[in-house]
């Protein structure tokens, strides 16, 4: 059973792409590095995918799904972060009624570090084809303000990234990706 943690690399135009999707493939890297640096074994396989060709159709997640799709059952959640990596407020959830209701008892654990929420519906391209055959996703919601500063733009440098948002946005991924891979059962569908 696997719980997919996911961001993509495909700066394909004028900027380095380290906001649109450096971030969002750093912070799933990042809290499969901390579980593991903390000695932790969840129950479920933990995967990272860093997809690739997103802004050309989405090929990678395609064929990563097509490669895939007979094992659809062992699939616990997907998630995916696409919207930068700037203050997190919670996570986009999509999945039924019981599975938010695991999920947002999972987000109760961030309120020290302020973050909590969980939104409708998950955003992501390479995430959408497993949400549509009824996984259920996630993806990082975060302040959005500055993203289309930066977005597709000669800005999208590593002086965009603030650490220590950074860091927030890696803590959430983490706690909601271990949590849920040591969870005794999977999420409901």
């Amino acid at each position: 059973q696997i719980v997919l943690v996911s961001g993509h690399l495909d700066s394909w135009d004028v900027g380095q792409g380290a906001m649109d999707d450096g971030g969002g493939a750093f912070i799933s890297w990042e809290a499969l590095s901390l579980i593991k640096d903390l000695g932790l074994r969840p129950k479920r396989t933990l995967r990272l995918v860093l997809w690739t060709a997103e802004e050309q159709g989405g090929i990678g997640a395609e064929q990563y799904y097509q490669l895939h799709k007979e094992n659809i059952s062992n699939f616990d959640i997907v998630m995916e972060s696409d919207e930068g990596t700037f203050k997190p407020s919670g996570l986009g959830f999509t999945g039924n009624a019981k599975a938010r209701d695991i999920v947002k008892e999972v987000m109760t654990l961030l309120q020290p570090i302020n973050v909590t929420d969980v939104y409708d519906d998950a955003d992501g391209t390479d995430i959408n084809y497993w949400m549509r055959d009824g996984v259920p996703g996630a993806s990082l919601h975060d302040d959005l303000s500055k993203y289309f500063w930066f977005h597709h733009s000669q800005g999208d440098t590593m002086t965009v990234q603030d650490p220590n948002q950074m860091n927030l946005c890696a803590a959430v991924w983490t706690v909601v990706s271990y949590v849920i891979a040591d969870m005794e059962e999977m999420l409901p569908r």
